[in-house]
């Protein structure tokens, strides 16, 4: 591991420093100024690349590329977080990677004095292999400040146990989501099973999740395992939970709480052994006041809900979708690019299908683009008639959107690989609009 500065040279940090060594996950010290004081051998081989030497360099350039700190530059700066509270703080960041932008999960840990004064600070990363900052063939996409957020519950939830409710308009990928969270968890080497509980009438709905024995009805010829039994060592999707019937809620309320079943035509019990993730875009709280699902199971699936962003709240991550879209259904070295001018059009519809009815106009497009470009007069009808809007939608309050939209301008310059144009359109911003804050934030 790289020595350590004078500034923290004392016994207790260096034998910190010799122990991070030996850590598998990547991590780093850093002083309280956001110098980087040393890197172990895991940081170095994920992170580290010969000409972008990171020791002695402030954290945020090197991670952000940014000019000042991170709470400074629209985002959450854990080490500000770690001072306030002398302890641990953890957070979901994009950080620039030799392998271009990446999600990374964040947590800094302050070391303190007999003073209880930090006087150093211990950073872990981990990247986040099942969402993609940049155009992906598979996975979650997205960069978008709610984006993160939902990400950031993923990550926060998914090596417990406890029950996921996903929340969100259809279209908004809760699949995706759900099995984002199989993956992350200790299961992820088991099943990972869906149940549409939408396209389960309730004559079939109780067979088909518990299995029956041979001769429970006619027909049952042979016994058969339900998707319960399917899931064991997994995790079990109950995707659309707000259309189980309410005769069915009492079974799958006991099955919750018990962690046992029994198929169709059987008398003995079984154990089941999954972990739940529920999805559903009904509001299931009106539902429950409304006597349309049970007030008990409701508590039981909602223990952690985290809220799923429609497209309209993620106006840029457009760009980033359309250009994965493209890529995901090229075929042989085909690349499709978009006008600005259709990107424009794609940013300024409020998509009330979500990511789904993006996908199918860039379907739909791409058959009319023959030499590999879509235009506006590719796109359908009812698009091509929108204006760029002057800012994304709000997903939050206007002064937090401001900030959100700072750092990301800020991310975007560093990078360096838009035009201004570009970036503009990627903001969902009119060029003077961009030009204004490119001003304001000293970067024009």
């Amino acid at each position: 591991m790289s020595a350590v500065t004078d500034s923290v040279s004392t016994p207790q940090v260096q034998a910190l420093v010799s122990y991070l060594e030996h850590e598998a996950q990547p991590m780093i010290v850093l002083d309280p100024d956001y110098n980087i004081l040393a890197a172990n051998t895991a940081y170095q081989r994920q992170f580290g690349t010969a000409d972008r030497p990171y020791l002695g360099h402030k954290c945020y350039r090197v991670s952000h590329r940014y000019e000042l700190p991170c709470d400074q530059a629209g985002e959450h700066c854990p080490m500000k977080r770690a001072f306030e509270l002398k302890g641990p703080d953890r957070v979901l960041h994009i950080h620039h990677t030799p392998r271009g932008p990446e999600h990374v999960d964040v947590e800094l840990r302050p070391i303190l004095d007999g003073d209880g004064h930090a006087v150093a600070y211990v950073e872990r990363l981990a990247t986040v292999k099942h969402a993609s900052a940049r155009a992906s063939q598979d996975g979650l996409v997205g960069r978008s400040a709610t984006f993160n957020t939902a990400l950031e519950a993923v990550q926060r939830v998914a090596r417990s146990r406890l029950p996921v409710l996903l929340l969100g308009e259809s279209g908004t990928g809760k699949e995706l989501f759900a099995r984002a969270v199989h993956e992350v968890s200790d299961r992820h080497d088991g099943p990972f099973v869906v149940v549409d509980c939408s396209g389960l009438p309730e004559t079939l709905f109780e067979s088909e999740l518990f299995g029956y024995e041979k001769g429970a009805f006619t027909g049952a010829q042979h016994r058969k395992p339900g998707l319960v039994e399917t899931a064991a060592g997994g995790t079990l999707f109950l995707d659309e939970i707000g259309d189980v019937p309410l005769g069915m809620q009492v079974k799958l309320l006991r099955l919750i709480e018990s962690g046992t079943f029994r198929r169709v035509g059987a008398t003995d019990t079984q154990q089941a052994d999954f972990r739940l993730v529920a999805a559903t875009h009904k509001p299931l709280q009106q539902m429950v006041a409304e006597g349309k699902f049970r007030q008990d199971l409701y508590y039981r699936i909602a223990t952690f809900p985290i809220v799923l962003p429609p497209l309209r709240q993620r106006a840029s991550d457009i760009p980033l979708l359309v250009d994965t879209f493209l890529q995901r259904g090229a075929k042989g070295a085909q690349r499709i690019v978009v006008q600005p001018a259709a990107m424009a059009r794609l940013q300024a519809h409020d998509w009330p299908g979500n990511i789904r009815e993006l996908r199918n106009v860039l379907e739909r497009a791409r058959l009319f683009a023959d030499d590999g470009v879509v235009r506006p007069e590719h796109l359908p009808e009812w698009l091509q008639g929108l204006q760029p809007l002057a800012q994304p939608a709000p997903a939050v309050s206007s002064q937090q959107l401001s900030s959100d939209q700072d750092g990301e301008i800020r991310r975007l310059v560093a990078d360096g690989r838009l035009s201004r144009r570009e970036m503009a359109a990627q903001l969902g911003l009119s060029e003077r609009t961009f030009y204004r804050r490119l001003k304001a934030l000293g970067l024009s």
